[in-house]
């Protein structure tokens, strides 16, 4: 039973015709960079391991990681953990009932990704 005012739901969902707010956007980028740094831990362990092993196995982790392919990829880690960390304090914060007006949660979210990205271009120039 439809009223006037509204349209009968889709048959199929075109996922790509959805336009997502930017506070969603930012949620699906957390747990994605969540997963990211999962799946990068047992890499990140086994450079760290090479890093305190000797002084023959932190040499050749050295010689790796000037490889600029490598570095990209521990750019994105690099991203990925900022922008986990950043959009942690995010809902740490909507957790606590604060800035979960729409206005604000909009806002909010543009600042996890411009403070993400910032602090990735900053420490990522740094590192590289």
């Amino acid at each position: 039973m439809t009223s006037a005012n509204t349209r009968p739901r889709p048959k199929h969902l075109n996922l790509f015709q959805i336009r997502l707010p930017i506070p969603g956007i930012i949620s699906i980028m957390h747990r994605i960079s969540g997963f990211g740094l999962f799946i990068m831990l047992p890499v990140l362990l086994y450079l760290l391991q090479q890093s305190l092993g000797s002084s023959e196995s932190h040499a050749g982790l050295v010689e790796v990681l000037g490889n600029p392919l490598v570095k990209l990829v521990l750019l994105a880690v690099l991203w990925a953990f900022l922008h986990h960390f950043c959009a942690g304090i995010r809902y740490l914060v909507l957790d606590m009932h604060i800035g979960t007006s729409l206005q604000s949660a909009r806002t909010s979210s543009f600042v996890v990704l411009g403070v993400s990205l910032a602090l990735t271009v900053i420490l990522g120039g740094w590192l590289w």
